[in-house]
């Protein structure tokens, strides 16, 4: 079994969604994500500004990816397949009093989407907002931040200031 199995079916046990409702969207899924790939997240979503139609949002470390199911004919459209590092200005908001989240990104192609994800329990909006913090702040450094070293650093002895030199604290 695969990573992307292993770790699909307890993200979808976590939200509760309905194994009929997953096993239509997971062909899509399957296309777009890769079989290493873990799933962090799968949920029902919504679009604020076309409450009509039933959208699948499925949040791995790498992906982000959104398909939506027609009211009339059911039948299933790719909305968004995007890797995280493709996104741009990635803001969530919490209600707790509501059980809502609403998140918000650019796509690469500069269209802004925003999905609101419904909540059973209060508690589990703050499980996703660590989630969503994790996936998109705690992952999503500059190429700078993530440099350990380079080969050729010198080593941590050589660069302490001397006794002589001044030091100078920013």
């Amino acid at each position: 079994m695969d990573v992307f199995s292993r770790t699909f079916l307890p993200a979808v046990a976590e939200t509760g969604l309905a194994a009929q409702t997953v096993s239509r969207h997971m062909p899509v899924f399957r296309r777009c994500v890769g079989a290493g790939e873990a799933i962090v997240l799968v949920t029902r979503c919504g679009r604020p500004e076309r409450p009509v139609g039933e959208y699948l949002l499925l949040l791995t470390h790498r992906r982000l990816v959104v398909t939506r199911q027609t009211r009339v004919l059911h039948r299933l459209r790719l909305h968004l397949n995007a890797e995280l590092r493709e996104l741009s200005d990635v803001t969530w908001s919490t209600d707790a009093r509501l059980s809502v989240i609403e998140l918000a990104a650019t796509a690469i192609d500069g269209v802004r989407e925003r999905f609101l994800i419904r909540t059973q329990h209060p508690r589990q909006v703050w499980q996703l907002d660590a989630l969503l913090h994790h996936a998109f702040r705690a992952r999503l450094r500059t190429p700078r931040e993530r440099v350990v070293a380079t080969i050729g650093d010198a080593p941590a002895a050589a660069l302490r200031p001397a006794a002589s030199r001044p030091v100078v604290l920013h």
